[in-house]
C-alpha cells in the first residue's frame, strides 16, 4: 500500500494528500460530519485533483461510502453509493468515471464518456444528483456532461420488452433485391480462365530441360476474365421490409421516482485507488445538499488558490529554465577552455 503525504506538492498554495510512491495502492477515508441520506434532496460533492506527475495511469476518483465498513481495511469490495472522479490509463482509459450503486447494491457506470483533465493545474471536480432524477458534471465550474438518471444509467428495466410469443413467420421475405430471373449466363463465361501464361515472359538462357524440367511462363492475370458470373439485380416484389419484433410491456418492470438516491445513508467519504506514476495532490472536499453551498466554498478554496498557483509554477519554471541555460554555458565555457589548453599543449609540442 502506498502512503499519503500531506504537502503542497511543487506549486501549492496549502497541504492536500499527495500519492507519494508509484506502482501502488492508495486507500484513506474518513467520516462526513453527518451521515447523508439524498431521498428527496440534492446531493453535491465536489473535490480538487491536480497531478504534479506526468500521469500515465492512474485513477483519482472519490467514493461516498456507506457505513460498516473497517476504516483500516478500506478497499474495493466496501460499498459505496458514488464513485465520481478522473481516471486514466494510457489511450484506452481517459475519463470521468460517474458510478452510481442502486438499491439493490449493483455499481452502475454512466453510458456516456465524460472528459478529463490531465495537465499539471488544478481541477475542481463537481457532481450534482438532483432529486428530479437529473444529474450534472462539472470541471472548474463550467458543464462537462449531464442527463438523466433513467436514460443514462440503467436504474430501471425496459418499460417493454420483445413479445417472446411472436417470431419472424417463416416466409417473411427480407431481401430487398434478387436476381434477374430473366438473365442467362453467356455461353463459354466460364471458359475463360482466371490466370494465363505471361506472354512477355522468355525461358532464361541458363535454363536445362533435362536438369531443370520443361519450362513452364509464369501466370498473370487474364485481363478478359470477369470472375464468377450472376445475375444482375433487380428489386424484389416479394419484399415486405425489415421485419419488427413486436413489443410488448414488460411485467417486470417497476417504476421508482427515487433512484436519484443513492446514499441510504453515506457516511464517509474516501481515495481508493490505484496509481502507476504517484504525484496526485486531493484537496477541497465538500459534500453538500446544495449547489450554492458547495459554489462559495469553491470560490475560497481552488478558485482562490489558482491564480496564485499559476504564478508559483512560472516563477518554478523560469528558475528550472534559467539552471538549464547557466549549466550550459558553463558546460560550453568549460569545452572551450579545454579545447584552448589542448592548442597550447600542440603548440608547446610543435616547438619542441
Amino acid at each position: 500500500m502506498g502512503a499519503f503525504d500531506l504537502t503542497p506538492g511543487d506549486v501549492g498554495v496549502d497541504n492536500g494528500i499527495k500519492t507519494s510512491t508509484d506502482a501502488r495502492f492508495y486507500s484513506i477515508s474518513a467520516p462526513l460530519s453527518t451521515e447523508v441520506n439524498n431521498n428527496g434532496k440534492d446531493l453535491v460533492v465536489s473535490f480538487s485533483v491536480r497531478h504534479d506527475q506526468n500521469l500515465d495511469c492512474g485513477g483519482a476518483y472519490i467514493k461516498l461510502i456507506a457505513p460498516g465498513f473497517d476504516q483500516k481495511k478500506f478497499s474495493g469490495d466496501d460499498k459505496y453509493g458514488i464513485m465520481f472522479g478522473p481516471d486514466m490509463c494510457g489511450t484506452s482509459t481517459r475519463k470521468t468515471h460517474v458510478i452510481l450503486t442502486d438499491k439493490k447494491g449493483k455499481n452502475l457506470l454512466t453510458k456516456k464518456s465524460v472528459r478529463m483533465e490531465s495537465d499539471h493545474a488544478t481541477h475542481v471536480y463537481t457532481l450534482i444528483l438532483s432529486k428530479d432524477n437529473t444529474y450534472e458534471v462539472q470541471i472548474d465550474g463550467t458543464k462537462a456532461e449531464s442527463g438523466s438518471l433513467y436514460d443514462d444509467f440503467d436504474f430501471l428495466l425496459p418499460k417493454t420488452i420483445k413479445d417472446p410469443a411472436q417470431k419472424k413467420p417463416s416466409d417473411w421475405v427480407d431481401n430487398a433485391e434478387m436476381p434477374d430471373p430473366s438473365e442467362v449466363k453467356p455461353a463459354g463465361y466460364d471458359d475463360v480462365p482466371a490466370k494465363i501464361p505471361d506472354s512477355n515472359a522468355k525461358k532464361p538462357e541458363d535454363w536445362d530441360d533435362e536438369e531443370d524440367g520443361e519450362w513452364v511462363a509464369p501466370q498473370v492475370d487474364n485481363p478478359e476474365y470477369k470472375g464468377p458470373w450472376k445475375a444482375k439485380s433487380i428489386p424484389n416484389p416479394a419484399y415486405k421490409g425489415p421485419w419488427v419484433h413486436p413489443e410488448i410491456a414488460n411485467p417486470d418492470f417497476v417504476d421508482d421516482a427515487t433512484v436519484h438516491n443513492v446514499c441510504n445513508p453515506c457516511s464517509h467519504v474516501g481515495f481508493e485507488l490505484w496509481q502507476v506514476k504517484a504525484g496526485t495532490i486531493f484537496d477541497d472536499i465538500i459534500v453538500a445538499d446544495s449547489l450554492t453551498e458547495v459554489e462559495a466554498f469553491i470560490a475560497t478554496t481552488s478558485k482562490a488558490k489558482a491564480s496564485k498557483e499559476v504564478a508559483k509554477r512560472e516563477e518554478r519554471d523560469a528558475a528550472e529554465k534559467k539552471a538549464q541555460e547557466e549549466a550550459a554555458a558553463a558546460a560550453k565555457a568549460a569545452a572551450d577552455s579545454k579545447k584552448e589548453e589542448e592548442a597550447d599543449n600542440k603548440d608547446e609540442d610543435e616547438e619542441l
